[in-house]
């Protein structure tokens, strides 16, 4: 399946969205323009709203609070990631979503990752999210249990659902970045994009640090199931469920488990040019997102859709169909630029 872990490679990140200073259109930036300042003014309002949503009792806006505090240095311990997140799953209203964030709330360098004990708590919060037996089957095959993670498989294959809740890390980031309007020194003066554009490379930014389950252990251990009929079948059945995953990379991986298990060929041929397609959503969203820096309506677009929830995958589909964009790929490369439509309906 090294297919499969090529195309991967180039489904990772959609939906991040680089600085508003970054170089347009490999030009360098304007003399105006001072990265390394606006970089710090950016991490300092990170730490203003930080302290803002901090006081916060419900998960949404803690969840949205770790998130932004998560990759702050320095920060103050009642304000940290692992005190935030903590609140966040003692909320009476926390979800799974805050545990599956929780999950990060762990020591890589000791080999201590994912959280342990948000992983079981997720387990009996979610138990027909495939996600999450997904994420205990690379754990389980990191420690060599063998059996437990061919369980895990099982579990996975008889889940009702696949999310990796990114899009309910946007919506807690989307509904409550504007808490506070960005300082001046935040915002590139020489983008159109303003204050809209900060909020945008907060919200996305720090959405496309989610954990992520073991989708390549999944397709190793698929790939050698060889002449074992129910490990096969197993694949076979959590592949059609990822092809309705919240992600592009599970929906990717489930489509090339049917590309290479099927024993229909049409079947197969099916799986191709599906896939063909999401590479297809997945390269047209990239360039939305790219105009994004420089375009205000489609920044706030952009926003207002991630204010709605749903999943990574409807966030793109979303942003497709407003811009008019087609999600079945041209049969034969026309050369067409796309995303040069106006959205069919505003919504923010």
């Amino acid at each position: 399946m090294r297919g499969w872990r090529y195309l991967a490679l180039g489904l990772a990140g959609v939906l991040s969205i680089a600085p508003v200073y970054a170089k347009q259109a490999g030009k360098p930036a304007p003399a105006a323009a001072k990265p390394d300042a606006r970089n710090e003014a950016l991490l300092a309002f990170q730490r203003d709203l930080v302290s803002v949503l901090a006081p916060r009792a419900d998960a949404m806006p803690l969840l949205g609070a770790a998130l932004l505090a998560r990759p702050l240095p320095k920060q103050a311990k009642y304000n940290d990631f692992h005190t935030l997140i903590e609140r966040a799953s003692k909320a009476e209203d926390t979800i799974p979503a805050v545990s599956w964030l929780r999950l990060s709330d762990c020591d890589a360098n000791a080999d201590d990752c994912p959280n342990a004990d948000a992983l079981a708590k997720l387990t009996g919060q979610a138990p027909d999210n495939a996600a999450v037996w997904l994420l205990k089957l690379g754990q389980d095959h990191h420690d060599g249990k063998d059996q437990a993670a061919r369980d895990d498989l099982a579990k996975a294959a008889a889940a009702k659902l696949y999310d990796d809740y990114t899009g309910t890390s946007l919506k807690a980031l989307a509904a409550n970045v504007s808490t506070l309007p960005p300082p001046p020194a935040t915002i590139d003066p020489a983008s159109p994009t303003g204050a809209t554009g900060v909020q945008l490379t907060l919200v996305f930014g720090m959405a496309a640090t989610q954990p992520q389950p073991g989708l390549q252990a999944t397709s190793k251990l698929c790939e050698n199931a060889g002449d074992d009929a129910a490990l096969k079948d197993d694949c076979l059945k959590l592949g059609r469920l990822l092809e309705w995953g919240s992600s592009p990379l599970a929906r990717s991986l489930g489509l090339h488990l049917r590309e290479v298990l099927a024993a229909d060929p049409a079947q197969q041929d099916d799986a191709r040019r599906t896939r063909r397609n999401l590479v297809w959503q997945v390269q047209n969203f990239a360039q939305l997102s790219a105009r994004a820096q420089t375009d205000l309506a489609l920044a706030q677009h952009l926003l207002a859709l991630a204010r709605t929830g749903g999943t990574e995958m409807s966030l793109v589909l979303a942003a497709l169909r407003d811009y008019k964009i087609p999600v079945d790929a041209p049969a034969e490369p026309q050369g067409q630029q796309a995303g040069a439509g106006e959205p069919a309906q505003a919504k923010g």
